[in-house]
Parts: C-alpha cells; sequence; structure tokens
C-alpha cells in the first residue's frame, strides 16, 4: 500500500480493504509515512468498516494493538484523539473486552493510558454486556487518580469514572457481588473515597469541563456512597456548590447535582440536620436558576428549570412548614424573578400540602401582597397560582375578592395583545369560571368592570349554559334573594340592554351581552315572575339579533335600526310579562340610571327612549301619568336632558296621546299661575331660568309630538297655540328683553317642527296663527332702528315664516304691512362698521355682526315664503324696496340689493313657475340693476350682477314657455351661456344679453348717444356708457355706420378731462372699431401730423392690447415699412417714420404676445430694414413721442426711434434675452452706423440664435431668403446678414434642400467688401457643424488667398479656416494645419491688431486640435518657427493680445512637450514676459540643439527693423538673453560677426531706449567673445557637451550658412536657409 500517494488517497476515499488496514497498520508502526490528515481520513473509513463488517477477534486484536502503541508513542490532539476514539469504540462494540485489557498493559507504571482508550473504556462501560468490568476497572482506575495532572488527562479519567458511576448507578437496585466483580459495601467506600479525592485533592473551583465532569460523576456518587458519610457532607457540599455558583458553572451541572443531592438523601428516609441548615442557601441557589428564565432554544434551560422545581417538590416532602415559609417569603420579595420563581415552585409544591386554614390565610395575604405590586407585565405563573388556587375554594373565601378584582382587571380589553397576555386571559377566563355564578352576574354589571364586560359575559354565559345542560337552570329571581349582595331581574335587564346599544364595542359587547340574557332566561317552568312567554320570546328573538350582528360589522350596521329592534324586544318583552309591579320596578330602575349613574351622552338618550319605550307598553292609566309626572321633575338643565324628555313623551303619544297633552298642560300651569307655582318659591336669581327650562321642555316635547303622532295632534293644535300665546301674556314673571327672548327661542323649536309638516298641517286651520303673527310684527315694531341689541326681530321673522302655508293666509294688505315693517326694521340698521365701532369690544362688535348677517337671511326667508304663497306679487316685492335700492346710504342699497337678488333668484329657480309673472317695468329695473353693476360699493355691484342673470333667467323662461305652448324649437343651454359672475362689474355683458338684437342704426344711434353720457358728471355712469360702446363695438362693430363722425366724436371727448376708468373704456372701445375697420381708423390718425398729441399716443398703444386688433394695425404698419417711397412729397415719405413712432407706442403697452409672435419674422425684418433706411436718409430730426412719465416727453429723432422699435419688438415677443445679448456686444452702436450696420446684424442674429427657438429662426430663414438677390440694396445687405449668421445654429444649417455653400461662394467672389465678408462670416458659421464639413473643406485652399485682403476680410478667413481644422479629423487636421501655417506666421506680428489677436487666438485652438491627433518629429520641428513670433509679443502693448498669446504658447508647450512651461504660459500677462522670456531661452540653451537656437536666434533678426517699437525691444531682449546664455567665445568668428552687424543697424534707432539696450548689448557681445577668464561657464560647457563626452574646444558654427573660406567643416554641406542668410547677409553689409 502506498499510503502517501495521490492514488492509495483516492481508493481510500471510495473503500478500504483488508490489505489497504495491514498497509495503513504498517504506516503507523513505522511512523511519518502519513499526514495528520490521512490517518483521519483512514481512520474514519476504518471506523466504518469495523462497524458494518464482523471481523476476526485476532484481527481486531491486531489493530488495537497498532492503536494503542501509537497512541503511546505519538501525541494526539483534537480531531486525530478524536478519530482513535471512535475507532476503539467500534472495536468495543463486538469485542469490549479486547479494549478494557489495555489499560492493565501500561508499560511505564508512572504513566497515565491513552486518553483515547480510557475515553473510549468509560463509554464502552455503559453498554449492556459490560457491567461484569465494573469491579475490575474500578480497581484499576482508582489508583490512577493521583497521577492526573494535566485537564486532558482529568477529563480521560472523569470520562472512566462517569461510565462506571453511572452503570453502577443503574444495577444499584438488582446488585450481583459475582458479576460485578466486588460487592456493594466495597463498591460504596469506594465511592466515597472517590468522593473525597475530588473533593480533596482536585482543585475544583473554576469553571471548566472538569468541574463539570466531576459534577456529573457526584451526582450519581451520591446515590453509590453510604447515606451518613453523605449527610455528613452536605454543608461542605453546599459551601462548594455556592463557590461554583460565584464561577459562573454551567447552571445546569448544578441544578443536576442538588436535585441528585436531595434527591439521595430522601431515598433514605430523611434529610438530616445538616440538609435542614442548608435549606436556605439551597432554595437561593435554586431560585437563582429558576430566575434565568427558560430559553426554548436551549435544551439546558428547559431541564434546569424541570431540575429545580423537582428539587423544591422533594424538598418541601421532607420539610413542609420550612419549605412553606421560605416560598411564602420568597413571593413576598421585590425582586419580580424571584417572585416569580417562587411562585413557580409553590405551584409544584401547593398539591402536597395539607390545606388548613392557617395555610389558607398566610398563601392569600401572601398572594394578595404580590398583587398590590401590580407587576408588569403581569407573570403568567401569578394567574396559573390564583387558577390553582381557585380549584381548591380559595375564591369562595372572604379574602377570594381580592383575588377576583385582580383576575377581572387582567381580562380587560385592550386593542392590541401579545401571544402571552392572550394565555393569561384564557386563564383568567377559566378562573372566573370557579366563581358563582350571581357573585359573577352582579360583577358583569359593575359600572367599574366595564373594560371587562366581555369575558365576564362569556365567562358567565358558560357558566349558564353549563347550569342548564345538567339541569339547574339559572333563574334571574333567585340572583337577588339577597338584594344587599346580587343584582335585581330590573337592573340586570336595564344593565344588558344598555350594553347591547353598542354590539360592536370592544367586538363583542352586544353579542356577549344578549347571549349572557338569553343563557340566564327561564326556558321551562313557571316562574313567579317571568312567565313562560317571555322565555318563548327571548329563545326566538335573541337568536335573530345575533344573527343580524353577525352578518355586519360596526360601519355597515344601521345604529339607528339597530336600536328600535331593541326597544321593540323590549316592548315586546314587558307585554310578555305583563306585570304592572314588575314594570313599575323596572321604569324606576331606569329613572335612577338616568338621575344618578349615566354620563355618557348618547348613553342617556337610549335611557330616555327606554324610558318611553317601557311606559308605552303600559295599560295602566295611572301608572302612565304617575311615570310622566316623575320624568318631568327629573333634571331639565341642559339640552339635553331637556330632549331626552320631550323624545320620551313623543314615544308615550303614541299610544297615550290625550294623557300627555294633558300632562303637559298641567305642567305648564307652573308658567303661568302664581298661586300654585313651584317657580315662585325658587330664589328670585333663578326664577326666570327655571321659567325658561320649563317652556323649552314643554315645547320641545310639544314638537316631539308633532313627529310622532304623524297628524293626530293637529286636531288639538289650535288650543296648543293659544296655550302659548297665554303662557307668555299671562307669564308669573316681569317680561323683560332675555325672557322675551328666550320665549322666543323656544317657540321656534316649536313652530319649526310645525313648518316641516305643513302638508299635513295644510288641511287644519289655526285661527290662532294671526294672533300669533300679529304679536310678531308688533315685537318687530318695538325693536330700535339705531342698534340691533337683540336678536328679538331675527327670532320674530322666523316664526312668521314657520307658519308659511299655514290657513289661513295673510291678506295683501297684511303682507305690505309686514314687509314694509320688516324692511325698515332691517335696512334702517346702522351699517356693519358702526355696529363694530359702537360696541364695547371686539367681541361684542362680531356678535354684532353675526347677529345682523342672521337677521338679515331670516328676511330673505320671510320674503320667499311670501312669493311662494302669492308668486305674481314679486314686482310689487320689488317695488316697495326703490326707495332702499336708490338710497345714498351704502349700507341701505347693499341690504336692499342682497334681497332684490335674492328674491329673483328664488323666483328663476321655483319649481311650479307661472306665466304670470310679469314686469310691466322691464326697461326701468334693467337700467337700474345696469347702473347698479357699476356701484362704487363692490359687493352692490356683484349682488346687481347676480340680479341681472336671474332675471335674465326669468326673461328666457317665460321666452322658452311661450315657445312650447306655440309649437316652436326651444333652444336648449341658454341659461348656461351667462352667469353671475360675468354680469360682475360688466356691462358689456349686460347689453350683449339684452340687446343683441339692435338694428344698424340702432347701434350706430345707441353709440352716439352712449358718447353724450362720456362727459357726465357721475363717473360711474359715464364708466357704464363706455363699458356699453364697447360691448357693441366688441360684438357687433362691423355693421357700424358713420365710422368717421363716431372716431371724430370720441377723439374730440378724449381732449376733455375724462374721468380715468372712463377714458380708458373709450380707448378700448376706439381700440375694438380699429379692429372691425382697421383701414378706416387707421388712416385717420396716421393724418395727424407729427408730433403726435398724447390723445393720439394713448390710442396707438391700446392697439397693442387686442389681438384681433393689435394683427390687423400691425399687418398696415409692416406694409408701409417695407414699401419705402423713392419719390414723392415731404408727407408721403414721412409716413415710414410715423409707422414707426406708431409702432414704439403699440409696442411699449401691454402686449398680445401671440399677435406679435405670429408676424415676428416678418416684422422684424421690417423694422431692421427701415432702421437701414433712416440712417442713410436725410429724415426730419427730433420726431416727438409723449410717454406717460411726463409731460414734456421723450425726444427720439428717427434714428433713434427706429433703433428703440427694434428692442420693443425683441421684448414685445419675450426675448429679452436677445436685447441683453446685444447690449452686451454693442450691437446698438454698429446698427446705428451705416458703415458697420451689416456688422450690428450678424451680432444681433447671433443673439436671435442663442434665445428663440429653432421654429422661430427657420421662419427668419424663409423670410431672408427671399430677399437674398433684391434690387433693394438694403434689403439685400439685410437678409445676407441675417441668413450667414443664422447658419451658426445647427438645425438651421441642417436644413435639407439648401445650397448653403454655393450662395456664400458667391458672396465671397463679389467685389463688395461687405459681401466678401459676410460670405465668409457663413462660410465659419457653417464650418462648425459637422453635417457640413465635407462641402466646407473643399473651400480650404481658395480661404488661403484672403488672409492677405483688407483687415475685416482677413478676420473673416482666419476665423473660417480655424474652425475648418478645428472641426476635422485624424490626419487631415495636421495637413491642412501644415498647408496654411507659413501663410497664418506672418499674421501673428500683423500691424493691425483685430488680425493679430484673431490669429494668434485661432491658432492656439489649431494646435489644440493638433495635439488631438499625436503630431509627429515633422509637425513639432515646424511648430518651432511660431515660438520666436510669440515669445516677443508677449510685450505688446494690447493686453488681449497677450492674453491670445499665452493661451497659444500653452497650447504649443502640449504639442512640443514643454510640460514644465504650461502653467507658466497659462498665467502670462504683460508684467512679467520678462521673466516668462528669460526661463524660456534658459530651457532653449540647455535641452535644445545648437542648430536649432540658432534657426530660433536668426529667425529674431528680422523683427530688428519691425516698424512696431515693442517688437524691436523684445527682439533685442531675446537677443541678449541667448548670447548671455551661451558661451560666445566657443563661436564661430563669422556667426558672432553675423550677430554683431544685425545689432550695428540698430544703433541709429528712432527710439532712444532701444539704442541704449544695443549699445548695451554689444558691449556685452564683446566681453562674451574675449572673456579675460580663460575658463568657460558651465552652462556653454553644457551648450557644447555630447552625451558622455566633454565639452569641444574647437569653435562651432551657430548658424547654418553659405560655405567660406576657413570653414572647418567642409564635410556637410550648408543648403538650408541658403535665401535667407545671403538676403540678410547683404542687408548687414547695408547692400
Amino acid at each position: 500500500m502506498a499510503v502517501s500517494s495521490e492514488n492509495s488517497k483516492g481508493e481510500l476515499s471510495q473503500y478500504i480493504s483488508k490489505e489497504d488496514i495491514e498497509k495503513f497498520m504498517m504506516a503507523l508502526q513505522v511512523g511519518g509515512q502519513m499526514s495528520e490528515d490521512d490517518i483521519i481520513k483512514t481512520l474514519k473509513l476504518l471506523e466504518v468498516k469495523i462497524l458494518n463488517t464482523k471481523m476476526p477477534n485476532t484481527f481486531c486484536l491486531k489493530i488495537t494493538g497498532v492503536l494503542i502503541n501509537y497512541l503511546r508513542r505519538m501525541e494526539t490532539k483534537r480531531e486525530l484523539e478524536k478519530a482513535f476514539t471512535a475507532v476503539l469504540m467500534a472495536l468495543g462494540s463486538h469485542f469490549p473486552e479486547v479494549i478494557i485489557v489495555k489499560l492493565w498493559d501500561r508499560p511505564n507504571t508512572h504513566c497515565l493510558p491513552p486518553r483515547s482508550l480510557m475515553v473510549a473504556v468509560g463509554k464502552i462501560i455503559l453498554f449492556q454486556d459490560t457491567v461484569s468490568y465494573i469491579g475490575s476497572i474500578w480497581r484499576y482506575i482508582q489508583p490512577l487518580l493521583k497521577l492526573a495532572q494535566e485537564q486532558n488527562e482529568m477529563l480521560a479519567i472523569c470520562h472512566v469514572f462517569y461510565g462506571l458511576v453511572v452503570s453502577a448507578h443503574k444495577h444499584l437496585d438488582s446488585w450481583d457481588d459475582k458479576l460485578t466483580g466486588f460487592s456493594q459495601r466495597e463498591m460504596s467506600m469506594k465511592a466515597y473515597i472517590i468522593f473525597r479525592v475530588f473533593l480533596n485533592r482536585w482543585t475544583l473551583k473554576s469553571k471548566d469541563k472538569v468541574t463539570e465532569q466531576v459534577l456529573q460523576i457526584m451526582g450519581h456518587l451520591f446515590f453509590l456512597m453510604p447515606p451518613s458519610k453523605l449527610k455528613n457532607q452536605v454543608n461542605r457540599l453546599t459551601r462548594w456548590l455556592m463557590i461554583l455558583m460565584s464561577t459562573k458553572v454551567t447552571p445546569f451541572y448544578i441544578s443536576q447535582c442538588i436535585c441528585q443531592l436531595v434527591n439521595a438523601l430522601a431515598l433514605s428516609g430523611c434529610g438530616g440536620i445538616n440538609l435542614e441548615s442548608q435549606l436556605e442557601n439551597i432554595t437561593g441557589m435554586l431560585f437563582q436558576q429558576l430566575c434565568e428564565g427558560v430559553n426554548p432554544a436551549d435544551p439546558h434551560s428547559v431541564e434546569i428549570h424541570s431540575l429545580a422545581l423537582r428539587a423544591f417538590f422533594i424538598m418541601a416532602k421532607l420539610y413542609q412548614d420550612q419549605m412553606v415559609s421560605l416560598l411564602l417569603t420568597a413571593m413576598e420579595s421585590s425582586d419580580p424573578a424571584k417572585m416569580e420563581s417562587a411562585l413557580q415552585a409553590f405551584t409544584d409544591v401547593f398539591q402536597e400540602l395539607p390545606q388548613t386554614k392557617k395555610l389558607q390565610r398566610m398563601v392569600l395575604n401572601s398572594t394578595i401582597l404580590v398583587i398590590q405590586e401590580d407587576l408588569k407585565p403581569v407573570p403568567k405563573v401569578l394567574v396559573h397560582f390564583i387558577e390553582m388556587l381557585g380549584q381548591h375554594n380559595y375564591l369562595a373565601l372572604p379574602q377570594g375578592n381580592a383575588l377576583i378584582s385582580y383576575v377581572i382587571k387582567l381580562v380587560e380589553t385592550d386593542s392590541s395583545v401579545s401571544k402571552n397576555e392572550e394565555d393569561i386571559r384564557k386563564m383568567c377566563s377559566r378562573i372566573l369560571q370557579m366563581v358563582s355564578l350571581p357573585k359573577l352576574v352582579t360583577s358583569v354589571c359593575e359600572p367599574n368592570n366595564t373594560l371587562a364586560f366581555v369575558p365576564l359575559c362569556k365567562a358567565a354565559t358558560q357558566m349558564a349554559l353549563k347550569a342548564c345542560s345538567l339541569g339547574q337552570v339559572p333563574y334571574l329571581s333567585s340572583f337577588h334573594q339577597d338584594p344587599t349582595e346580587y343584582i335585581s331581574p330590573q337592573r340586570l335587564l336595564t344593565h344588558l340592554l344598555m350594553c347591547s346599544r353598542k354590539p360592536y364595542r370592544e367586538k363583542e359587547f352586544g353579542t356577549s351581552s344578549l347571549r349572557l340574557l338569553s343563557a340566564l332566561h327561564p326556558i321551562t317552568s313557571l316562574h313567579p315572575v317571568i312567565n313562560h312567554s317571555v322565555g318563548q320570546l327571548w329563545r326566538k328573538v335573541i337568536p335573530q339579533m345575533l344573527e343580524i350582528l353577525d352578518d355586519h360589522t360596526e360601519k355597515s350596521l344601521n345604529q339607528e335600526e339597530w336600536e328600535d329592534r331593541l326597544f321593540r324586544f323590549l316592548s315586546h318583552s314587558l307585554v310578555a310579562i305583563d306585570d304592572d309591579r314588575w314594570q313599575e320596578q323596572l321604569i324606576r330602575v331606569i329613572l335612577e340610571r338616568i338621575r344618578y349613574f349615566s354620563d355618557d351622552g348618547d348613553e342617556k338618550a337610549f335611557l330616555y327612549k327606554f324610558f318611553g319605550f317601557a311606559l308605552w307598553t303600559s295599560r295602566s292609566e295611572k301608572l302612565v301619568k304617575m311615570m310622566l309626572s316623575a320624568i318631568l321633575q327629573t333634571s331639565h338643565e341642559n339640552v339635553q336632558e331637556r330632549e331626552g324628555i320631550a323624545v320620551a313623551f313623543s314615544i308615550v303619544s303614541k299610544k297615550h296621546l290625550k294623557i300627555v297633552l294633558e300632562q303637559l298642560k298641567v305642567y305648564s300651569a307652573v308658567l303661568t299661575d302664581k298661586e300654585s307655582s313651584s317657580i315662585l318659591t325658587l330664589a328670585k336669581e333663578h326664577q326666570r331660568r327655571e321659567w325658561v327650562l320649563v317652556c323649552h321642555t314643554i315645547y320641545l316635547s310639544y314638537s316631539k309630538i308633532i313627529l310622532e303622532s304623524k297628524g293626530d295632534i293637529f286636531m288639538y293644535f289650535d288650543a296648543v297655540l293659544a296655550l302659548i300665546l297665554q303662557h307668555y301674556h299671562n307669564c308669573i314673571l316681569e317680561k323683560d328683553k332675555d325672557l322675551k327672548l328666550d320665549y322666543l327661542n323656544a317657540l321656534i323649536i316649536l313652530t319649526k317642527t310645525l313648518g316641516r309638516q305643513q302638508h299635513m298641517a295644510f288641511q287644519f286651520k289655526f285661527p290662532h296663527k294671526l294672533a300669533i303673527v300679529t304679536f310678531m310684527l308688533d315685537l318687530i315694531k318695538e325693536e330700535p332702528l339705531n342698534s340691533i341689541s337683540s336678536p328679538i326681530r331675527q327670532k320674530a321673522m322666523n316664526i312668521i315664516n314657520n307658519f308659511r302655508m299655514l290657513r289661513p293666509l295673510l291678506e295683501i294688505e297684511e303682507r305690505v304691512e309686514l314687509l314694509g315693517t320688516c324692511f325698515k326694521s332691517v335696512f334702517c340698521l346702522p351699517s356693519i362698521e358702526v355696529l363694530r365701532k359702537e360696541a364695547s369690544s371686539p367681541k361684542e362688535g362680531q356678535a354684532n355682526v353675526d347677529l345682523f348677517e342672521g337677521t338679515m337671511e331670516s328676511l330673505l326667508r320671510l320674503m320667499e315664503t311670501l312669493i311662494v304663497e302669492m308668486p305674481t306679487r314679486i314686482q310689487n316685492c320689488l317695488q316697495l324696496m326703490d326707495p332702499w335700492l336708490n338710497s345714498q346710504k351704502d349700507n341701505e342699497r347693499e341690504r336692499a340689493m342682497w334681497c332684490a337678488a335674492r328674491i329673483l333668484e328664488f323666483t328663476a329657480k321655483m319649481e311650479d313657475f307661472s306665466m304670470e309673472i310679469e314686469f310691466t317695468r322691464l326697461g326701468r329695473l334693467v337700467k337700474l340693476l345696469a347702473m347698479r353693476c357699476q356701484d362704487p360699493v363692490d359687493s352692490i355691484c356683484f349682488l346687481s350682477a347676480k340680479a341681472v342673470y336671474h332675471l335674465y333667467c326669468i326673461l328666457l323662461k317665460k321666452k322658452q314657455m311661450k315657445k312650447k305652448i306655440q309649437g316652436l324649437w326651444i333652444e336648449e343651454g341658454m341659461d348656461e351661456v351667462y352667469s353671475a359672475n360675468l354680469f360682475y362689474n360688466n356691462t358689456f355683458e349686460i347689453a350683449e344679453a339684452f340687446a343683441e338684437y339692435f338694428t344698424q342704426s340702432q347701434l350706430t344711434n345707441l353709440v352716439l348717444t352712449a358718447m353724450e353720457e362720456l362727459t357726465g358728471s357721475r363717473a360711474k355712469v359715464s364708466l357704464a356708457a363706455a363699458q356699453l360702446m364697447s360691448a357693441v363695438m366688441k360684438k357687433r362693430g362691423s355693421d357700424l355706420i358713420k365710422v368717421e363722425e363716431i372716431v371724430v366724436g370720441i377723439l374730440e371727448r378724449l381732449k376733455l378731462q375724462l374721468e380715468p376708468n372712463t377714458k380708458e373704456e373709450t380707448l378700448r372701445a376706439l381700440c375694438l372699431l380699429a379692429g372691425n375697420s382697421t383701414h378706416s381708423v387707421v388712416p385717420l390718425l396716421l393724418n395727424r401730423p407729427l408730433p403726435w398729441d398724447r390723445t393720439i399716443l394713448a390710442l396707438w398703444k391700446v392697439f397693442g392690447t387686442e389681438r384681433k386688433t393689435t394683427i390687423n394695425v400691425l399687418q398696415l404698419l409692416i406694409g408701409i415699412l417695407e414699401n419705402h417711397p423713392t419719390e414723392g412729397t415731404t408727407e408721403k415719405a414721412l409716413e415710414p417714420v410715423k409707422a414707426a413712432c406708431a409702432l414704439y407706442e403699440m409696442l411699449s403697452g401691454t402686449l398680445c404676445r401671440e399677435a406679435i409672435l405670429e408676424l415676428y419674422p416678418r416684422l422684424l425684418l421690417a423694422v431692421l430694414c427701415h432702421l437701414f433706411w433712416v440712417i442713410e436718409q436725410k429724415t426730419p430730426q427730433n420726431v416727438l413721442v409723449y410717454r406717460k412719465d411726463g409731460g414734456s416727453g421723450k425726444t427720439l429723432d428717427s434714428t433713434s426711434c427706429a433703433l428703440e422699435v427694434v428692442k420693443l419688438v425683441l421684448f414685445a415677443a419675450a426675448y429679452d434675452g436677445v436685447v441683453v445679448y446685444a447690449d452686451e456686444h454693442k450691437c446698438w452702436d454698429h446698427l446705428s452706423s451705416s458703415k458697420f450696420y451689416y456688422r450690428g446684424i450678424m451680432d444681433l442674429t447671433s443673439g436671435i440664435v442663442k434665445n428663440c427657438e429653432a421654429v422661430m429662426l427657420h421662419r427668419i430663414l424663409k423670410l431672408a431668403k427671399t430677399f437674398l438677390d433684391s434690387r433693394d440694396n438694403h434689403r439685400k445687405t439685410l437678409a445676407r446678414a441675417v441668413y450667414a449668421q443664422l447658419l451658426w445654429h445647427r438645425s438651421v444649417a441642417q436644413t435639407l434642400g439648401q445650397d448653403f455653400v454655393g450662395n456664400l461662394v458667391k458672396w465671397t467672389k463679389e467685389p463688395n467688401l461687405i459681401m466678401k465678408e459676410i460670405g465668409l462670416r457663413g462660410i465659419s458659421n457653417l464650418a462648425l457643424h459637422p453635417s457640413q464639413s465635407e462641402s466646407v473643406k473643399s473651400l480650404f485652399p481658395s480661404l488661403r488667398d484672403f488672409l492677405k485682403s483688407e483687415a475685416r476680410v482677413t478676420v473673416q478667413a482666419v476665423k473660417a479656416l480655424r474652425n475648418i481644422i478645428y472641426h476635422a479629423h485624424g490626419e487631415e487636421v495636421k495637413a491642412m494645419f501644415c498647408s496654411i501655417s507659413k501663410h497664418l506666421r506672418p499674421l501673428i506680428n500683423d500691424e493691425r491688431d483685430q488680425v493679430r489677436i484673431t490669429a494668434i487666438s485661432s491658432l492656439g485652438h489649431m494646435l489644440h486640435r493638433v495635439n488631438k491627433f499625436k503630431p509627429g518629429y515633422a509637425i513639432k520641428k515646424h511648430l518651432y518657427s511660431f515660438l520666436v513670433p510669440l515669445l516677443l509679443s508677449l510685450e505688446d502693448n494690447n493686453t488681449e493680445v497677450v492674453k491670445a498669446c499665452g493661451a497659444a504658447l500653452t497650447e504649443w508647450t502640449n504639442v512640443i512637450g514643454w510640460s514644465s512651461f504650461t502653467q507658466m504660459f497659462q498665467h502670462t500677462t504683460l508684467s512679467d514676459h520678462m521673466q516668462v522670456l528669460e526661463e524660456t531661452c534658459n530651457h532653449l540653451v540647455n535641452t535644445c540643439k545648437r542648430q536649432l537656437v540658432g534657426e530660433l536666434l536668426f529667425q529674431s533678426f528680422s523683427f530688428l527693423k519691425s516698424s512696431e517699437s515693442f517688437l524691436r525691444t523684445a527682439a533685442v531682449h531675446f537677443i541678449a538673453l541667448i548670447a548671455k546664455k551661451i558661451n560666445l567665445h566657443s563661436i564661430h568668428e563669422d556667426d558672432v560677426q553675423l550677430l554683431r552687424n544685425a545689432l550695428e543697424s540698430m544703433k541709429n534707432d528712432p527710439v532712444e531706449s532701444i539704442q541704449i539696450l544695443v549699445t548695451t548689448l554689444l558691449q556685452n557681445i564683446e566681453e562674451y567673445v574675449n572673456p579675460e577668464d580663460s575658463s568657460t561657464s558651465i552652462i556653454s560647457t553644457r551648450f557644447f557637451r555630447l552625451r558622455g563626452r566633454k565639452a569641444l574646444k574647437r569653435k562651432r558654427h551657430l548658424f547654418k550658412t553659405v560655405r567660406r573660406k576657413g570653414d572647418n567643416d567642409t564635410d556637410r554641406p550648408r543648403n538650408w536657409l541658403l535665401g535667407p542668410l545671403n538676403l540678410l547677409w547683404n542687408w548687414c553689409k547695408g547692400e
């Protein structure tokens, strides 16, 4: 067996054969051939093999020997040790003796057997057939205890002893000395010895596995050792266990040990004195264990509690009194956990205790103390304990009531209940069923037990049903044999019905009470109080009621119907009872509950109805009278009580109407009979209040009876009215204002109900009605007109209104008097402001206002009532209000108009509309209402609008009814065309509604007549006239004739001092006329000479406020601007100027933006074209435009006016951003100049592109295209400039079907420079868009030709080239750049600033793009030619040039790779240019090749002759810095001379500072060439050093020039820059 091979591992993982086992044993004997993991795997397979296969004994011996030898040689740990143990146990399962005998095979007597062997033996000894080895193993292993020093060794020995003691304990009762190998006495003594060794020799005072194992062993030793020895060790054991408790040893082992200890002692017959003395300590440890709580997930936790409770049970059997005392003391502990533990223990112990009176008293006292602690949450064990007490009849004891009360408290309902609380309630329910039924039913009805009503009912119901099933019927009468202890049947019935009122309260309130009632009723026998029929009734009805509750929910159940069902149930039950005495007792219970026991309003209302139905069923008139009199004597202090009494009377009246009316009449005598009235016996300050309360109760009762009697009372009601008058006229008290008001309040309650029953009361006559109306009218007349101190007039009108439609009706004269009196009494009251002001406090002021509003509402309802009675009298009613409608007081007009509007609205909405309604003075009424629509008081305007609308509806309804009678078609929905809101403050709509059928002449005459009213003295009238004109002109302005006369007339009146609003409305009227007759009105205004006056300007401004007018007028004015006259009169030439002035005013006012946007492109181009025209024409100057901001006005010439109009067009179209853009780019200056007008147009178009929508841009483009080739140069220039700049926008450039490139190229070929610039600008914009890149790239060669043109053309050409390159891709970017670089380089130092700036800036952009595509060496070398021009330009005085140079040099460094210079160039300014130049030169000399430095130095010579002094200065600085850095001493003499010659020519420079610089530089060069110190500088050495070599000593050429004599470098031709060098040579020689 190649154990270490991979194949062998694979085989072992699947199956192990005998040969494999042999190989494995050989490997173990040799050692070191297998890894620990391989051994473990093999042992696991071997274990399975042994367990599943019966092996020969010899083979097992061999395996055992090999394994034991290996264990003795090698140290095994953890998994390996477990694996060996498992194999040994597997072997022992077949041949236990093979393993056990290996214990004795111990070569070294001072060493313990292998741990795996001892563990295996300990487990094998537990097998059934190993009992014969107990003695031999015990004798052998006991001496080894002293050898165990390490924890693992102790644990291994413990495994052996555990197996021994468990096996011995198991066979203790059937001990056989021969079988076990030693006697029981010997075994007992050895057990005691081991016990002493564990306690004395082993350190067992810490939490470890050894201690836990010893505790398990000791628990079995207690049963094996002699009882006397064990009793002697109790004290020591207890102390040791307490120490272990403090060391946090696993509680299970301690609990198990204690339980086994007391159990072993109990088996001996008595616990002994030591155990008795340790009871407190032992119970303390057990309580500590129980307090930990049970964790169901932990098996030990459950077993700990079981063991602890078992120990308590055993000790209680041994020491009853002591344990009861300890448990009761623990129950009274302040520690809730300990208390619960005591209860739990006592519950187990309690069953075994004799139930003496002393024990009962002690237990109840302790339990009550626990209850009084009111622990939260409630301990479940406490409830369980009480349940156990109930089972032993403790609840029947006097102290048991405290327990019952506690249980009732626990079952009180709560919306959220946990599972623990639900279990507690179930236990409580069981406890309650242990209470006697009478006591439980009495508890059900206790007011304090309302929250526990449902569970109490359920418990009582179950008890009653159980009693019935056992033949013990729970009669109600038996419950109140002791009235002081139990509840009476009447009270029980009342309480349960009251609880059934809200059946879904706490979900089961109603069903629980009904089920209890059903369970308690007597079903079979004759009963002295409740007979057999009641039982039959309840047996039928209650299940039906329960079924109703089951079929509904709290939301779906109709509460009113349910209460009616309960009352019917009560009534039927009382009829079935048929016992006046029983019924009287029930009613007295109800009265008692009404008086004393009901605070809930709904409950009390139910009780009053309960009373009524209970009395209604009575057949005894004496009882009815007595109980009605009794309820009248109850309290009626609050409204609810009076309402309840009235309801009770109404219910009783359904069967006893005459008795009820008689009792009310008798009772009302207290109001009028001074001799018998109890009111007068009261203190004087209480008399009036009592009189009023009685009056209210009586009248409220009458009103309720009216509703319940279904018309029966009307036969007696006139007598009631007479009695009502008598109550006031014969009042026993002084009739002051308060009494009068209270009386009216009570009377209103009655008459309101009477009014609602008019359909039944109409068939009766009530003569006393007129007397009451007259009485009320007298009360109204008595009220003062200068204040509203009380609501008497309001109450009186409400009472009169409540008598509506009751016969006899009022006559016409009586109506007139009534309305006139009410109008005067209400309309003439002070205004709201006065009512507030005259009040003593704001609160009183608000109360007065509220009272007046209520009074006004009462008057309105009274008017409606009178109209209903006589609809044809509406016009008379309105006529009565004329004095107040035309009153000079605002408040009187408003109130009268309020009534007029209300009465017209009521008439218009009447269901029984009458054709007989006529308005003979309709015209006067319409005029009056229309004028009031412009009343100074806004509320009057609104009310007038409502009145007009409802008058219109009345006329429309009459018209429709007439057509219907005639059989004509009726147009539907006409009443929805107009509304009160439409008429509000709107004479225009009123005129439209009432005058839409006028003819042309009528319309014209109406307008001409209305004009006369414009100058009237009354502002509102003149305003109404103007509005009327507006209405006519808007509706039918095109039908007007005599337009010129109307326009002239309006203009004349506008020049007068009209009221502002009237003037505004008149202007609007003319605006509407202009919209309908534009070609008539506008020329009249344009013909007015300039400057225009304020009136004309105001008219133009208002023309921009109406869409239709705006569009029509703008179209006319645009036509004038588009057709400038080329010849004609001066007046004709001024027409466009006047049109611009008109536009200025129109567009500066409130605009209709939609109209402007509709004409925007055409309007904008027309105005811009006009601007071009006026700046090139010599038009009259100083055109004045009068504005609202001053009398002198704002003076504008024609150009300024046209320019302002351009701005206003943009503002009017809401393109403010365009104006802002134009301001920022000085656009207006260009537009004001004929030379730069086209630039202004392009800048303005840029703003339009940035701020306008794409749709608008396309509209402008479409219009501009039509003028690209116009003969009018102004229009053509404008159109082309707009066209070119619109191409800046992508969507415009991508327009399909457009030859943009062709148009632009064509313009660049025109001789006109402006057209060239515009064309190039367009190409530049077009190059920005990828879709046009291919078409634009083809223009690249031709664009280079424009770089030598006039400045503005050159600038645009550079920009176009820049954009083409910037938006190109790949290699073509580099190719295009190289192709224009030689043309671009001279422009960098161009004399023209704009060209210079544009070229430098464009270079930066091009370099940025070139860098994107990784330029090669050739391009980078090519780029060095730009370095000197850019560096020298840094000294330009123009900051824009410096800024552009810095940006260009930044991009240049990115391309070249001078990363260290990027930040420096990026932040270069004019002030630090010398530092930048110096650092750049230093870098050139230090890092670049000599030839490159020479080329750059040679390039700088050309700037020495520049016309710009800053360039010459910069060139000198550059040459000086280079000369300083290099070692001129090592430079060839020809090159140095060339440098001298270039500088010599600068000595006569016109700028003196340059002369000084040159002179200084020449001196420095001489010093550099002939240094006094022959040593070279570090810099020059570095300059001429090659890599890895020293500096050359021979002189080298700096410049690449023509070969000359003496040139040492004859091998390399010098042709590069041959031409320029010869020219420079000649220049230096002065040729």
